[in-house]
């Protein structure tokens, strides 16, 4: 049973210091679970952990941790180690935000949503994913405080049940900090897959216990601590050995004399006191003159010597009396042997540093505490001399040329080394960098396919729709709109606004949208999934893309960007109004499927008709930003031998794709993006939830975007919920637009919808588009409804329609409050959206405030 509340009231205390799904437990029970712990694993792997919840989760504890009056974090320094600076805390928060995590798994594991089984060519029914290992153990170091707690993260990250040991000597903050976590999960699931235990390594049995059932086990420490460990591996489980390394510098003879080189390698020395297995503890040269290894020793050691001494507090501090005696003993050896003119020795009169230069230039361990080596290895020695130390290389400094700097990391890698820095950036790492050569996320996770029949699968893009609903976090927080979104364009961060977008401007003043990268790409792949759903084929159809272009519009750009990641024929023309040029590139290319705007797509089939019916080719339809009505439709189909007719996306251009339709779609049901976004249904005046079945306001939450927060957005559309499971198998939600909530005006006391008048014209027999224009007449408002003028058209006709079959339109004309036309009109004369094409469905030229 997990307790979540617990986490987030309680604390570690002596008598109860491990941390055990949601509780903390002393010893005693800790013997008990352990023993029953492969049923406890199973039963946590049973449920769901999405991504998203590990994220949300991280960064609210992030969010806490940089806030230094925030009461988390007061918890939390309580259990600092002794002398531990607590800006610790403000580096873990910054580890654990969601820029830094996503970043991650997009380094490590492609993406942010790793474990989806989506194609891995979208030309291809083959499924790949991340999945867990299973169980992790992790045996933490006793000398790296956030070592233990970011293992746990990142367990969690690639789906895992961690079960952490920390060191009997350990404060409790490992215990503490995952038992805030969890308490940041409502749905309990982090607690269902953490659990931190604190015991001594002699304590064997429990040792044995915790990695029985372990898939992986992670390990900290030198090669007794893994040896250890090892004992207690089962046969076929991972071991992740994150072993003690050796770094060094490398000095080209340029460097070497410079002071600034001096200095900078300094820095690297003397930060963390050579604690980190980045630090040096070899400076190699590339000569092989002896006096200039003695003389770069003694010029370095002037530069050592006028650094403020070491802090005694804390982790990297004096050395207990093992350390001591190891300096000391390294000290003698090397000042006995320049007596023999192999070494030279310059040191502190009160022995707080050394450097200790030696004419042999195999690689030698230092004994830290600002002792460094200083030895002679020529460039062309280097592989042959560092080779034989391969497994315990980890980071190499090199000082040179341009030229010298990416020759010489090219040698040092091949020699074994896994990272290369400036000197004076050896300890120094960046986000998602790969660690001993390897990427923590993948060491903790699987590779997994599903092979699955092209036929069966044609439209199905991720395989997972069809297994199980994606839970995200309910939103909470205020409702917004366009207006306030618009407002904190100006908070978000310069690195989160790498792509600019205007919408349309076909409900008002066109809004600035801002992406970073990351986000448009995960967007991107979303709706190149919803095209496969709705029955784009990657492989056999060839496109033209007829969207509109400029003007920072992101439609083209949009389905270019999907149709790239797809894979798919792409003939990048645009919406434009030389018609005849855009038929013959259909024609000369043999085009099939055309994605645009309604609107244009109409006029383009009715102006290169003959041209168009002729070639015959053009096979599918996929259409956005406006919707075909049942006669248009029928008109493609029958004139046109347009087969599929389906909404490319149902999305916006600040949120992104919202929705896609399936092979059993019609109108305007739409599956929702639900990897991206929550959706909630709201009732049209009060902000409650729309009666099951109801039409309401639609509101959408999306998760996806690094430095927004777009929570809770009343997008502008109205809609119901489709209950129920969709013919096409996936349990994605679904629901059907119902219009624009600015497709309902108010006119002469009524409210009118433009979406009525456009169904009762199809029931008129009118097959091209329509809008709404109203206008204060003298006595009475005006209401012209404007059709394009067809084979057939007949204005009157259709007035007689639109007042029987809309009984409020009826009688606002009868009681003389309202004025109605109707007028047939060239399709050019309609009302557009200058940008995007867009039909102007509603056109109000009445007076402000009327």
């Amino acid at each position: 049973m997990i307790d979540t509340t617990t986490a987030a009231a309680a604390a570690p205390t002596a008598a109860a210091p491990h941390f055990w799904q949601g509780a903390f437990i002393g010893d005693e029970e800790a013997g008990r679970r352990l023993a029953d712990l492969p049923a406890a694993v199973e039963a946590a792997l049973a449920g769901v952990l999405e991504t998203e919840t590990v994220l949300a989760a991280c960064d609210a504890l992030s969010a806490a941790l940089l806030d230094p009056a925030h009461a988390v974090r007061a918890r939390l320094a309580a259990h600092l180690p002794e002398g531990e600076d607590p800006a610790l805390l403000a580096e873990l928060g910054q580890a654990l935000g969601r820029r830094e995590l996503t970043r991650k798994l997009r380094r490590e594991l492609g993406g942010a949503a790793p474990g989806r089984l989506d194609r891995a060519d979208p030309r291809e029914t083959v499924y790949e994913a991340w999945a867990p290992v299973g169980m992790v153990a992790h045996i933490a170091p006793g000398n790296a405080a956030t070592v233990a707690p970011l293992s746990i993260v990142e367990g969690l990250l690639a789906g895992n049940v961690n079960v952490l040991k920390t060191s009997s000597a350990d404060t409790l903050l490992a215990q503490a900090l995952t038992a805030e976590l969890a308490a940041l999960d409502p749905t309990g699931a982090l607690a269902a897959r953490i659990v931190v235990l604190r015991f001594p390594s002699s304590r064997q049995e429990w040792l044995r216990l915790m990695c029985a059932p372990a898939d992986a086990v992670a390990v900290w420490g030198g090669e007794a601590a893994v040896e250890g460990v090892a004992a207690h591996v089962p046969a076929g489980c991972r071991l992740v050995e994150w072993g003690h390394r050796i770094s060094f510098a490398y000095l080209t003879a340029d460097a070497w004399s410079e002071p600034s080189v001096l200095e900078a390698l300094a820095d690297d020395v003397c930060l963390y006191e050579q604690q980190a297995c980045s630090s040096p503890q070899v400076v190699y040269l590339d000569t092989r003159d002896e006096g200039e290894v003695f003389a770069f020793a003694e010029r370095f050691a002037a530069v050592l010597g006028a650094r403020p001494p070491a802090v005694p507090a804390g982790p990297a501090g004096a050395p207990d009396p093992a350390g001591e005696a190891e300096l000391t003993t390294t000290e003698l050896v090397a000042r006995l042997e320049e007596h023999l003119g192999l070494t030279r020795v310059f040191a502190a009169p009160d022995g707080s540093w050394r450097v200790m230069a030696d004419t042999r230039s195999p690689l030698t361990a230092s004994p830290l505490h600002r002792s460094v080596w200083v030895k002679p290895l020529p460039r062309k020695e280097l592989i042959a001399t560092l080779r034989p130390m391969r497994r315990y290389l980890q980071t190499a400094g090199i000082a040179g040329s341009r030229a010298d700097i990416a020759e010489l990391s090219r040698t040092v890698l091949a020699a074994g080394a896994t990272r290369v820095t400036p000197v004076g950036a050896m300890p120094h790492s960046y986000a998602g960098e790969p660690h001993d050569g390897v990427y923590a996320l993948q060491r903790y996770s699987r590779r997994v396919a599903v092979q699955a029949d092209p036929e069966l699968f044609a439209t199905t893009a991720c395989l997972d729709d069809l297994a199980r609903p994606v839970a995200l976090p309910r939103p909470e927080g205020p409702l917004v709109g366009k207006e306030e979104v618009q407002a904190r364009n100006g908070q978000v961060a310069r690195a989160d606004a790498e792509l600019y977008f205007h919408s349309g401007g076909s409900t008002g003043a066109p809004a600035l949208s801002l992406f970073s990268y990351d986000d448009y790409d995960t967007q991107m792949r979303a709706a190149a999934r919803g095209l496969i759903a709705a029955g784009y084929d990657p492989v056999g159809d060839r496109t033209a893309n007829l969207f509109y272009c400029g003007g920072m519009y992101g439609s083209f750009i949009s389905f270019f960007s999907v149709l790239e990641r797809l894979g798919g024929v792409q003939l990048p023309l645009a919406a434009g109004p030389d018609h005849a040029a855009t038929a013959r590139a259909i024609v000369e290319h043999r085009a099939d499927t055309l994605f645009g705007m309604p609107s244009y797509l109409w006029q383009l089939l009715h102006a290169e008709a003959d041209t168009l019916r002729a070639y015959g080719g053009l096979r599918k339809v996929f259409y956005g930003g406006e919707h075909f009505t049942p006669e248009q439709r029928r008109v493609l189909e029958e004139d046109f031998g347009i087969g599929v007719v389906r909404s490319i996306t149902y999305g916006s251009t600040d949120l992104g794709p919202l929705g896609y339709q399936c092979t059993e779609s019609w109108g305007g049901v739409h599956h929702l993006h639900a990897d991206l976004h929550t959706l909630e249904i709201l009732d049209e005046a009060e902000d409650r939830p729309a009666a099951p079945g109801e039409a309401g306001r639609l509101v959408f939450a999306t998760h996806a975007r690094r430095g927004q927060q777009l929570g809770r957005y009343v997008i502008g559309d109205l809609g119901r919920e489709i209950p129920g499971r969709c013919p096409c198998g996936s349990l994605a939600p679904r629901f059907e637009l119902l219009g624009r909530t600015g497709d309902t005006v108010r006119v002469a006391t009524y409210l009118l919808n433009h979406r009525r008048f456009t169904a009762l014209a199809g029931e008129g027999g009118h097959r091209g588009e329509l809008q709404l224009r109203i206008g204060a007449g003298p006595e009475r408002e005006r209401l012209a409804v404007r059709v394009e003028q067809a084979e057939g058209t007949d204005p009157q006709r259709l007035r007689e329609v639109f007042l029987s079959g809309y009984p409020e339109l009826r009688s606002a004309v009868a009681e003389g409050l309202l004025e109605l036309v109707v007028e047939a009109v060239d399709g050019a004369a309609l009302d557009r959206v200058p940008t995007s094409g867009k039909l102007r469905s509603v056109v109000d030229d009445r007076p402000r405030g009327v």
